[in-house]
């Protein structure tokens, strides 16, 4: 049966999703920025799809580089990678990694509520997401420091859908999907043989709509920052089943206790810290089902204490029609986020760029790699984006570096983690592609594809 007619037979359970075929009106471009294109919200009964079919690189391929940049495959035969993490001796980390298992006799029990999850497991097998998780990170070492990772070792199985990592001391953590565990690590570990140590439960299972859960330390390593994503669009399944979910949560892992940090954010993944000031920083992908056109995705400062609207508002003070009941005490206080990042782009990296391999202009700005839409016409994101910064806030408009991820409707690749290596280079985890591709100054060396 054809998705399309899939979604024909959805519409006879009547769901309350966004408008089928539903074009975007707005230049993509406007709707980036501090002060983006914002229209009237738009609802039918059908949602809005417009999947890219995922089909991966043939050999010699590659996504294309902005002028002035070269890409090539610092590592290729992945599975599933998601998320990258530099250890200070130069070798990277792969979180390789995909959703858990769901229960299904949890939680949701409403026809309808079963009808829309069918339709999202049919978005997400045709975008690439259906695979099963490989619940490991690896290990990729460029010895020769050549700009090609020679080895690539199990460093961790066992997981539980691993996305985020960082390394204070000889204390290595890992977000979980449902925990925060860590690992004694010595500086050119290339396995780890130690049990993983619970730090702190997260919100996971039963339903745990977004798994993905990264974490970063504080400048002086005594906190963790954790991010936690809701566990449903716009709580439709129920505010009880979002205790501290659409969030990012403070860690203390000495006491192995945590605090609520921000809430209000729907769904944060990237986490970094501003080199220019102390902030911290966070991509979030917004809410769903009222347009092509809205809402944005984000990237904001995150205040201690902040709320940011979900599911309640968006983009500051724009009321959700359809959160009942409705909380105007809430709204009042939602902080407007910094900067638009395009509707439905599902912008989840984030790295603040500290090296000097690139050009003067870079430095302390923001990269962010876009996964890419499944519901959107026409698609957005699918790309590795630069924002510019200067004083510790967004100065310009945002500059495309790595595009042609998603091309003619078809997949390719879907960016997700950006780091920096060693050298200064860009790497990006590619989890259709299964590739970790390396941006560097040079000329564009793109394979053409047809």
């Amino acid at each position: 049966m054809t998705l399309s007619r899939k979604l024909l037979l959805l519409s006879a359970v009547s769901l309350p999703l966004a408008a089928c075929g539903e074009q975007a009106t707005v230049p993509i471009e406007k709707t980036y920025g501090p002060n983006p294109v914002l229209v009237e919200p738009k609802t039918s009964w059908v949602p809005t799809v417009n999947v890219a079919d995922a089909k991966g690189w043939a050999a010699g391929e590659t996504p294309k580089a902005a002028p002035g940049f070269a890409v090539a495959a610092f590592a290729e035969g992945l599975d599933h990678p998601r998320w990258l993490y530099l250890l200070p001796n130069g070798d990277v980390l792969a979180a390789e990694s995909n959703a858990p298992p769901k229960d299904e006799s949890a939680g949701q029990k409403s026809i309808f509520a079963r009808a829309k999850d069918w339709v999202a497991g049919l978005v997400k097998d045709q975008a690439g997401a259906g695979v099963e998780s490989p619940n490991k990170i690896v290990l990729l070492r460029d010895a020769d420091g050549d700009g090609k990772a020679e080895t690539k070792t199990d460093f961790m199985t066992g997981l539980m859908s691993p996305f985020g990592m960082t390394l204070v001391g000889d204390r290595l953590y890992v977000a979980n999907a449902d925990a925060v565990v860590a690992v004694p690590y010595k500086e050119g570990d290339t396995k780890i043989s130690a049990t993983p140590e619970k730090v702190v439960d997260l919100p996971g299972g039963p339903l745990n709509h977004h798994w993905t859960k990264n974490v970063i330390a504080s400048k002086d390593g005594s906190k963790l920052y954790v991010t936690v994503g809701s566990n449903s669009n716009v709580g439709e399944n129920g505010m009880e089943h979002e205790v501290n979910r659409a969030a990012i949560l403070e860690v203390d892992p000495a006491a192995k206790t945590s605090r609520l940090f921000a809430s209000g954010l729907r769904n944060p993944n990237g986490l970094a810290w501003q080199p220019e000031g102390s902030a911290l920083w966070t991509v979030v992908n917004e809410r769903d089902e009222i347009g092509s056109d809205l809402v944005p995705d984000y990237m904001t400062s995150v205040q201690d204490g902040g709320f940011y609207g979900w599911p309640y508002s968006w983009f500051g003070q724009h009321v959700d029609e359809r959160v009942k009941p409705p909380r105007p005490d809430l709204v009042a206080k939602a902080i407007k986020p910094d900067y638009a990042l395009g509707p439905h782009t599902a912008s989840l990296g984030l790295m603040f760029y500290e090296g000097d391999l690139l050009p003067a202009k870079y430095k302390n700005g923001a990269f962010i790699g876009q996964h890419g839409s499944w519901n959107r016409k026409p698609p957005s994101g699918y790309q590795v984006l630069f924002v510019p910064f200067s004083g510790g806030k967004p100065s310009g408009a945002p500059e495309q570096v790595l595009t042609e991820f998603m091309k003619d409707g078809v997949a390719y690749g879907r960016p997700v983690g950006v780091i920096a290596d060693r050298a200064g280079a860009l790497l990006v985890a590619d989890d259709v592609g299964n590739t970790v591709w390396r941006v560097t100054p040079g000329a564009q060396t793109a394979a053409a594809r047809p």
